[in-house]
């Protein structure tokens, strides 16, 4: 795509924001917007390339998020192009007959920052010589771009904060509010929920902007990118620079394809211009671009990736898309990689990665794929008291047939570690969420795992409940389905349908996070309450046109031929599972709740290493096909462990959007409810 591709654009406005002293705001403060208008946009501003797989995904999303009105944060490394991106999203939104308005916020000082967000009346400071409209009113109708938001001065994001709830501002030197219609994009190369914990960003701030995330891929990981972008900058550049007759050579444009471009889109453009500019002949050559060695090391890695390469690509990948537990998720992988290499051979594995076999055997039952070894008990004085003398207390487990409880039950260890710890469990199905909550009310359960939102409803309706741990994220693991044949293409598609869902199950939170990510909320749609085995059914059959639902059903009937994917958790939800006790059992014994989230761990991890082995194990007892097991068990995460500060900002955040929405009668404090033990 090019800028051919921005039909109807607004007035394109972009402000560098002000770095003044006191003596310069005169010259500075009368700005005029008529003047912003013919500020030109950038070469690099009209490059939208999307020939990757990766950019071609991106660009299907940015489809479906433009014409809402949601706010929007995209996040990516300098020069990704995040404007472009931006200009995208206006260009194909209601609003492209409107202003697009782009501000550095990067470039704000503390002194006039406020004066050039919102504007000022004559006389507020010295300087301010007219009254002046600041960049909401100029972008009125049509988007802001708020660029390097993360740079934003604290004192700043508070005002920010109000503007955004209650779409006005007022005026420095004023106390009149002004009502803006301003879309806004905010964009940042800052990690805010980094910034949110060392207390730079504030955190509403956060999750004011953070309503449709847009990840923007490095250019190294696009790569199918490079040679159409060179040609462009080729294009642009030989033309301006009056050398028509220019050509990139082959052993150029490899050149590029292999450099691992650490300035991203805007050091490919600026290769490019600097080769049009000296390349001597009329075919740029290698030594034309200029790269100073970028190009070999890329060269090498590519051709002959080493471990440290490939593990670095790995790393980086999964800190740019906010994965967790690398370490040891790294160090599992490997391990079991090297026993399926091995044929279950753990001393050929264990000479493969250089360990010994007693080494590799400890990482093996800590993975759960074998029996860790027993040490032979002390010998006691006393002669051993028979089982049947022992009096174990009973501990009620509530679980659901489609949750990693089940697993925990189909294994049978955690009944042999806790009997040794004084308990007899006894297992109780329940059909959701909802039920396992009003079980543990009623105190029939003292132990569930259950998703996001029922956890926030039941504390609201005043359950004791206790968080103790949680599971890694598992977005794709819910997802809203249509019909096959459905007319259906988008979320936004959904105002005036009638969808099911279980009402205050974990897929109530993703449906109405899916909403607002395009301008929706649950009242646009006909939300119908039903069972989740009826309601395959009833979307089937026409009874209903969109159903919200979680893994397994979901995988089941996503093999089916009848049904598709509409949109699924990835980029909404963190789609966290949670393990919930009574507050009486937590405290009486952590050593159980210790055992409990150990085998839970294990047994997540065993259904997420071994699919195939768990789904054929559990098929009988799911009523679902083996494959279709087999694809949920591989979006299963694993590695229980008690809730850190983000998991608790993000679950804070879930009552949030409840509270906000109206179906919660009053807020609550998710940290209250968090086990201090943990």
């Amino acid at each position: 795509m090019s800028r051919s591709d921005f039909p109807d654009e607004g007035p394109a406005i972009r402000g560098p924001g002000i770095r003044a002293s006191d003596r310069e705001r005169r010259r500075i403060v009368s700005f005029d917007p008529e003047a912003r208008n013919r500020h030109q946009t950038t070469i690099r501003a009209t490059a939208m390339v999307v020939q990757d797989p990766a950019s071609q995904r991106l660009r299907d999303d940015l489809d479906r998020i433009a014409p809402c009105d949601a706010t929007i944060l995209v996040i990516g490394e300098t020069g990704t192009g995040k404007e472009l991106v931006s200009r995208y999203i206006h260009a194909n939104s209601l609003r492209r007959s409107g202003p697009f308005v782009a501000v550095n916020c990067g470039a704000f000082t503390d002194s006039l920052a406020e004066a050039e967000l919102f504007g000022f009346e004559k006389g507020a400071f010295t300087g301010a010589l007219k009254t002046q409209p600041g960049w909401f009113e100029a972008a009125h109708g049509g988007t802001l771009l708020l660029d390097e938001i993360g740079d934003l001065p604290p004192a700043l994001q508070v005002k920010l904060l109000r503007v955004l709830q209650e779409r006005e501002v007022v005026r420095v030197g004023s106390r009149k509010p002004i009502p803006v219609d301003v879309r806004v994009i905010a964009a940042t190369n800052v990690d805010l929920e980094a910034a949110v914990q060392a207390k730079r960003f504030r955190e509403d701030l956060y999750f004011r902007l953070n309503v449709a995330p847009v990840r923007l891929a490095p250019l190294r990981e696009r790569p199918g990118d490079i040679p159409p972008l060179a040609g462009h900058f080729l294009d642009l550049h030989k033309e301006r620079l009056g050398r028509p007759d220019l050509t990139l050579g082959a052993e150029a444009l490899r050149r590029l394809a292999l450099c691992p471009w650490p300035g991203n889109i805007r050091q490919l453009e600026n290769t490019l211009h600097n080769a049009v500019l000296l390349a001597p002949g009329p075919v740029i050559g290698p030594d034309d671009l200029r790269l100073h060695g970028q190009g070999s090391v890329r060269r090498a890695e590519t051709e002959a990736p080493g471990l440290e390469g490939s593990i670095k690509a790995l790393v980086e990948r999964a800190v740019a898309e906010g994965e967790t537990d690398i370490h040891e998720r790294i160090l599992r992988a490997t391990v079991r990689a090297a026993f399926d290499l091995a044929e279950g051979n753990q001393l050929r594995a264990a000479e493969s990665l250089g360990v010994s076999r007693n080494t590799f055997r400890t990482q093996l039952a800590h993975l759960g794929a074998i029996p860790p070894r027993r040490r032979p008990p002390p010998r006691s004085p006393h002669p051993p008291i028979p089982p049947s003398v022992r009096r174990l207390t009973e501990l009620p487990i509530g679980y659901q047939k489609y949750g990693t409880s089940s697993i925990l039950k189909m294994r049978g260890a955690v009944e042999r570690r806790l009997a040794a710890h004084g308990y007899r469990v006894t297992w109780t199905e329940f059909l959701s969420g909802p039920q396992l909550m009003d079980a543990l009310g009623s105190l029939r359960v003292e132990f569930v795992a259950t998703g996001e939102a029922p956890p926030v409803f039941a504390q609201a309706a005043g359950v004791p409940l206790v968080y103790v741990g949680h599971d890694p994220a598992a977005p794709s693991g819910e997802a809203l389905l249509v019909r096959r044949d459905s007319p259906l293409r988008g979320i936004g598609d959904l105002r005036g349908r009638a969808v099911a869902l279980h009402t205050g199950s974990n897929v109530h939170y993703f449906l109405l996070r899916a909403l607002q990510a395009h301008g929706l909320s649950l009242d646009d749609i006909r939300p119908v309450h039903m069972r989740p085995a009826d309601a395959l059914d009833a979307l089937l059959d026409g009874r209903v046109e969109a159903w919200a639902i979680w893994d397994p059903l979901l995988s089941s009937a996503q093999i089916r031929g009848d049904t598709r994917v509409l949109a699924d958790g990835r980029g909404l939800v963190s789609n966290h599972q949670f393990y919930l006790t009574s507050q009486s059992f937590a405290d009486r014994d952590p050593e159980a709740v210790a055992i409990l989230l150990d085998e839970l761990g294990k047994a997540g991890e065993y259904a997420a290493l071994h699919a195939a082995e768990a789904a054929r194990s559990m098929t009988r007892a799911y009523g679902i096909e083996a494959p279709a097991l087999e694809l949920a068990f591989s979006r299963l995460t694993y590695g229980a462990k008690p809730l850190d500060d983000r998991t608790v900002r993000q679950q804070q955040g879930v009552a949030d959007s409840f509270h906000a929405s109206g179906l919660l009668r009053s807020s609550i404090s998710v940290r209250e409810a968090v086990w201090v033990g943990a």
